[in-house]
């Protein structure tokens, strides 16, 4: 199986520029299968229904959240109705919306998207290694389904570091997200998962993660309230990842990052300009 995932979208600069690359870059890839955290898409905080469904529409095939999942109201009964938006499987029971979604990616074949949430510097969650271990339970790779993504949305390298390895052999691909930098440790562990502790944003990297230079730098340096943050909307850089599966065992054959327009430095298909 071939999968494309993006990391946090920020903003309406991270939006168009993922959308403007997506048909070309699912062509160049083959890709079975598109996954985008998008949870800091609707002007930065959360993601609004309306959005949501403009990804669907142009080609992605489930869409991650974060800890900003509730900032834009309108997706609470959404997420409830659309499973295609996942949002952090520990959240508490009869939180609205689910964790993890099974898709049909052709061929009779089918994968599972989860996502977890950490705990270290973050808000106090069920535990995500628990949480995972009752997905798999019910839904083994090669048994159930044909590949699994892992969404890890956390703040500590470590945390997703070690979801990363106790998750080996047992998925396709582990990805962090959150730091909205990517990182330079793609590779496939052991077992023969893919691993990535952070994909990146799209977003305009002329920023501080995705957000205007200029009040983000002054609450550090005054430490005092400034008006709320917002996007930056300079040239975006859309960030992911490329993972490529063995269809018999469903782990992982080959990872590679990918960067494209913006600031930093690309790497990967280039495709069509954001």
């Amino acid at each position: 199986m071939r999968i494309l995932y993006f990391g946090d979208v920020v903003g309406r600069t991270g939006r168009d520029a993922l959308l403007n690359v997506l048909p070309s870059m699912r062509e160049h890839y083959r890709a079975d299968l598109v996954v985008v955290c998008a949870e800091n898409a609707t002007h930065g905080f959360g993601l609004g229904a309306k959005h949501a469904e403009t990804f669907l529409a142009g080609g992605v095939d489930v869409i991650t959240m974060g800890n900003h999942v509730w900032d834009q109201r309108d997706l609470i009964p959404y997420i409830d109705r659309e499973h295609r938006v996942i949002r952090p499987a520990n959240f508490p029971e009869g939180t609205p919306g689910v964790g993890a979604v099974v898709v049909d990616v052709g061929r009779g074949r089918k994968a599972l998207v989860l996502q977890v949430m950490g705990r270290l510097f973050m808000e106090p969650l069920d535990c995500p290694f628990r949480i995972v271990d009752e997905i798999l339970a019910r839904h083994p790779l090669s048994g159930r389904v044909n590949a699994i993504v892992v969404d890890v949305h956390a703040e500590a390298t470590s945390e997703k570091m070690a979801i990363g390895h106790y998750c080996d052999g047992r998925v396709s691909l582990v990805v962090g997200g959150h730091t909205h930098v990517p990182t330079a440790d793609h590779h496939i562990l052991a077992g023969g998962t893919a691993y990535m502790t952070d994909a990146g944003m799209c977003g305009d990297y002329d920023s501080v993660i995705g957000m205007v230079k200029g009040s983000s730098i002054h609450r550090f340096v005054r430490k005092t309230p400034t008006e709320r943050l917002t996007p930056a909307e300079g040239a975006a850089t859309v960030c992911g990842l490329f993972v490529e599966t063995d269809e018999r065992t469903g782990l992982a054959l080959a990872v590679e990052p990918i960067r494209i327009g913006g600031s930093l430095t690309p790497t990967g298909f280039q495709g069509a300009a954001p």
